[in-house]
């Protein structure tokens, strides 16, 4: 069935009702990373490197990528780049824009399911649902709002492969396969579509049932009849489908180049606990994610660390929750699968939206880099709207309960909107966000870190002190929260406890196993206490070989540690041992050879060692890498001029 214009102009409309406060909300959290320091968004960068880096534009091939390849995403925060550099409002626009496509494209899909009044209240929760404010409202949630564009639109041509008696329409199958690829594109959970595709072959387009399916493979099996045609067709769409989802899959692990981004037991601690606390933490989170769909009411932006303690025990009374869900759940897919009717097909389809695109971050068959992301349940949601539509229509039918059911889908579509609306101001700034996060969440120590950060920006250290206090009292074992207690009393001029706090963080650095890979058990950040410790105590001219001693320390744990070997390099020279301050900073290059204020370090280094005519071409490299480096034309110059070569200088002025 058609979307007329009267049913668009009421999503859309809707839309814009819940979020046009998101236009007044900043650039927060993740999008720091993803918009403010992604040198990706900025037009003097090649527009290959997009397709090279992850969508924080960290080259693919560096250990710490987070291995995230959305890189039609990134090109559409680049477009923003264009026209407003980094104005957000209209990065928030955009996403307001395409959260709009998506509610509209979802209203079409609905109508394949349900009847048109049912496809409406479907798309209208979807439109006002709280859970989506991180996808719309966050910028770094485009990934979702864009995936999930060519998620359904691949999904709408799909229905349309099936052809007068059963016939195969290849071009709806080929776009299907473009629109993936796409999708896929934009993050990585786009490629899910394809699981529901076959599902909506087998049980939808060709309507079999499960008992059905079992009943024609056993007579196939003992020679009583031959295959179906219209099971020969399944066949053949289906393997048309998943060849191009593996090759779709092999190609994505090459460009991971076969390697899982690393993640530590701050991100997601269930992940690297023994069997079975891992198991029943990671069934457990099922349940918590559906009731985040049925009940939005406390919403919190991150949910890693301790924000949902370990269930260490079958005794534990969480996994009742674990119990009842599997059962619901089951119960739900058993009635989809076996019995015919429009009924059952719905369900099974709103199943299948719910749990597929889901399985990615599930962290069932790979861990990820958190407990629950509520931007993740985006897609998942679309499902569970369905459900609750369908379920309203069943009610509603019935003349008792017909008034109540409009009454509670009043309310809860009203509440939800309020919700949202009120939500999208969370999202303002940074200390907005974690501050909200707070009054929902006390356990996790990232969130007092990110507050804490929040006050630092504002150079309010004496407040960002008592959170990253507090982040350490919540959890004692957090080196990022010792560091950033460090680096406050640094500020504030309180050397001494700068120091200890700084050593305390070494302290729970994990200690090298000869034969294990050292960077794969720990954060690369955190290695920044190394650096940090020994900026701190060089300072003091009798320390100064203490502090090479930690340079070396971190050079040894991590050797492609860049920032170390520049640390060492200026201490080095600080020490009067140019040869050895120059060998450093060429370790570093080998590293970064496109970092101007290395060339410019290294010329310094041969000034010192009277190299001139080298210095003069370090000086050179560091102005082609950044012409505006004035320390680098100043010194140059100024080499020039005392090595008498002021016809060069001449023609340079010129």
């Amino acid at each position: 069935m058609a979307v007329s214009l009267r049913e668009i102009t009421l999503i859309v409309g809707v839309v814009i009702t819940c979020y046009w406060n998101s236009l007044f909300c900043g650039f927060v959290f993740d999008d720091v990373s993803a918009i403010l320091d992604n040198k990706d968004l900025h037009p003097s960068t090649p527009l290959k490197n997009l397709f090279h880096n992850d969508f924080w534009g960290t080259p693919m091939s560096e250990e710490r990528s987070h291995k995230s390849y959305r890189p039609l995403t990134v090109l559409t925060f680049r477009l923003n780049y264009l026209y407003s550099e980094l104005k957000p409002v209209s990065y928030h626009l955009l996403n307001l824009i395409f959260h709009a496509v998506v509610s509209v494209v979802f209203l079409k899909v609905c109508k394949l399911f349900l009847d048109s009044r049912s496809s409406i209240i479907a798309s209208l929760m979807f439109a006002v649902h709280p859970i989506h404010t991180e996808a719309v409202t966050g910028v770094v949630g485009r990934a979702e709002l864009l995936s999930s564009i060519f998620f359904l639109t691949a999904f709408l041509s799909y229905t349309k492969s099936k052809g007068p008696n059963n016939t195969i329409v290849w071009t709806p199958i080929l776009l299907t396969v473009i629109l993936v690829a796409i999708a896929t594109l934009c993050k990585e959970q786009g490629v899910t579509v394809v699981g529901i595709c076959c599902v909506y072959e087998v049980f939808i387009a060709q309507g079999y049932t499960l008992p059905l399916l079992y009943t024609t493979a056993v007579q196939i099996l003992r020679g009583k009849g031959s295959i179906p045609f219209s099971l020969l067709q399944i066949l053949l769409k289906l393997i048309v489908l998943m060849f191009s989802t593996l090759l779709l899959v092999v190609i994505r692990v090459q460009v991971i180049q076969s390697q899982l981004p690393v993640f530590t037991r701050f991100d997601n601690p269930a992940a690297v606990s023994p069997t079975p606390t891992r198991q029943l933490t990671f069934n457990y989170l099922l349940p918590v994610n559906a009731w985040l769909l049925f009940n939005p009411s406390e919403l919190c932006c991150d949910w890693t660390m301790g924000t949902i303690p370990l269930i260490e025990s079958f005794l534990d009374i969480r996994n009742l929750a674990t119990f009842i869900f599997f059962c619901f759940l089951g119960s739900l897919l058993v009635f989809s699968v076996r019995y015919p009717g429009n009924s059952s097909k719905t369900v099974l389809m709103a199943l299948c939206l719910m749990a597929l695109p889901f399985i990615p971050a599930s962290n069932l068959f790979f861990p990820v880099g958190f407990v629950v992301a509520e931007r993740v349940l985006y897609v998942p949601s679309m499902g569970f709207c369905i459900l609750v539509a369908h379920g309203w229509r069943k009610l509603s039918k019935r003349n008792v309960l017909k008034k109540l059911s409009w009454v509670c889908l009043s309310i809860v579509v009203i509440t939800h909107a309020l919700k949202t609306l009120h939500r999208n101001w969370d999202w303002e700034s940074e200390y907005t966000l974690f501050m909200s996060a707070l009054k929902v969440n006390k356990n996790n120590a990232k969130l007092w870190n990110n507050v804490g950060h929040a006050l630092e920006n504002e150079k309010n250290f004496e407040r960002a002190l008592k959170y990253f206090l507090q982040a350490t009292h919540v959890q004692p074992d957090d080196i990022g929260a010792h560091m950033n207690v460090g680096r406050t009393y640094k500020n504030l001029n309180r050397t001494k406890e700068a120091e200890e706090s700084y050593m305390i963080a070494k302290s729970l650095m994990p200690q090298i196993i000869p034969g294990k890979k050292y960077a794969a058990r720990i954060a690369p950040n955190h290695l920044n206490v190394y650096i940090n410790l020994a900026n701190l105590i060089r300072a003091n001219e009798s320390r100064l070989e203490e502090a090479d001693q930690l340079y070396r320390q971190a050079i040894s744990m991590r050797p492609d540690f860049k920032q170390a070997y520049i640390s060492r390099g200026e201490l080095l020279l600080k020490m009067n041992k140019p040869l050895k301050a120059k060998d450093s900073y060429l370790r570093a290059l080998d590293l970064d050879r496109s970092n101007a204020d290395l060339w410019y370090n290294l010329a310094i280094v041969n000034i010192e060692l009277k190299e001139s005519t080298e210095a003069l071409r370090n000086f050179d490299r560091a102005l082609k890498m950044n012409p505006n480096h004035k320390l680098a034309l100043f010194n140059s110059a100024l080499l020039m001029q005392e090595s008498g070569m002021l016809a060069l200088l001449k023609c340079i002025s010129s």
